[in-house]
């Protein structure tokens, strides 16, 4: 009986969960209910605080479900490709990191539109891209490469640039050619996490 119940829980969350995402899909973050995500489950707004304590909640929980299917679904990490410093391992993550922002979208929108009056969405995203500039921080580690002072700034620089292209395709899509993008940032990301960088500019060119 017990095992029954826990299965209805799970569901009725589940539900939740993914009616919440669709109302953001549709009316957007801010303009969607507690109300509005519970009728949309079938069921009611105290059953709602039951499995969220708030609607930023439920959100900060969507984040985190679709950060693990994205890490997980990766066979290349990051901090692996860094380490390498192999360029095309690098250029493949970011392909490969392209491809999923179709996913990530529907997500990520509410959350960037959430962020700026709700410190709950606005931890998760911090720790959402402070996971990644680690595991490239990580990454230039174990390669030791640059001055240990150095390496922070440039992994924020480099993920400053994904984050910004991600953020801007989003809303408008790919406005600049996606070919272009890829190439260009692999350059950027080649100059700021592996041996190029090391190189100086002019034999970076020969």
């Amino acid at each position: 009986m017990a095992s029954l119940r826990d299965a209805q829980k799970r569901m009725t969350r589940e539900l939740l969960l993914d009616n919440g995402l669709e109302l953001f899909t549709q009316k957007g973050y801010n303009a969607t209910t507690i109300e509005d995500i519970a009728g949309a489950a079938g069921t009611t707004r105290t059953t709602f605080y039951l499995h969220f304590a708030s609607k930023s909640e439920l959100l900060a929980q969507l984040l985190e479900r679709i950060a693990g299917q994205v890490t997980d679904a990766d066979e290349h990490k990051l901090e692996d490709c860094v380490a390498s410093g192999d360029i095309t391992k690098i250029r493949g993550w970011l392909n490969r990191n392209f491809d999923n922002w179709d996913t990530l979208r529907p997500y990520l929108l509410p959350a960037y539109e959430a962020a700026p009056s709700d410190p709950v969405i606005h931890a998760s995203l911090i720790t959402w891209f402070e996971d990644t500039i680690s595991a490239m921080h990580r990454g230039l580690d174990r390669a030791d490469r640059y001055a240990e002072d150095d390496r922070r700034a440039r992994c924020v620089m480099a993920f400053g640039q994904f984050e910004y292209t991600a953020h801007r395709y989003f809303s408008l899509g790919w406005r600049t050619p996606r070919d272009a993008v890829l190439r260009n940032m692999t350059d950027s990301w080649a100059y700021l996490l592996t041996d190029r960088g090391l190189a100086g500019p002019a034999a970076a060119d020969a």
